[in-house]
């Protein structure tokens, strides 16, 4: 079970793992060794998941999730398959923590007057500025 927050908890069973050989420097085990974890995990089809949760975690990792609604998660940051796991649960967790919170509602606001005047201001020094410079080429 992974549990992302106080309500949202999601089950082993919905993950799939594969495990390959990951790329970089390993020593002679390198080309023996499949540590690299690979996770797939359809949020598509997840019960566990909110609607809302679900369509913000597609819009942000839309180059994660594949046509058929698969996130796919890999690690190979460590030697071994366990740990790289363990990183990608942690990865999909700080996604699903993003995900999960709403993101604030802009509220329009307006210039005071105060800043609308030096903004003024400062646009015609610069124009008096250029001003002068083109009577002095002439």
């Amino acid at each position: 079970m992974l549990e992302i927050n106080d309500r949202l908890r999601i089950s082993e069973e919905e993950f799939s793992w594969t495990f390959v050989r990951s790329g970089g420097p390993g020593g002679q085990n390198v080309n023996k060794v499949a540590s690299k974890a690979v996770l797939r995990w359809n949020v598509v089809a997840s019960p566990s998941l909110p609607d809302d949760i679900k369509a913000r975690l597609q819009q942000q990792q839309r180059r994660r999730i594949t046509g058929d609604g698969d996130l796919l998660l890999y690690s190979q940051r460590f030697r071994d398959q366990e740990r790289n796991r363990l990183d990608c649960l942690e990865k999909l967790a700080e996604m699903l923590r993003a995900a999960a919170t709403p993101p604030k509602v802009r509220r329009k606001t307006k210039p005071s007057r105060a800043a609308h005047e030096q903004r003024l201001a400062a646009k015609k020094r610069r124009s008096a500025l250029k001003a002068s410079r083109r009577l002095h080429e002439e």
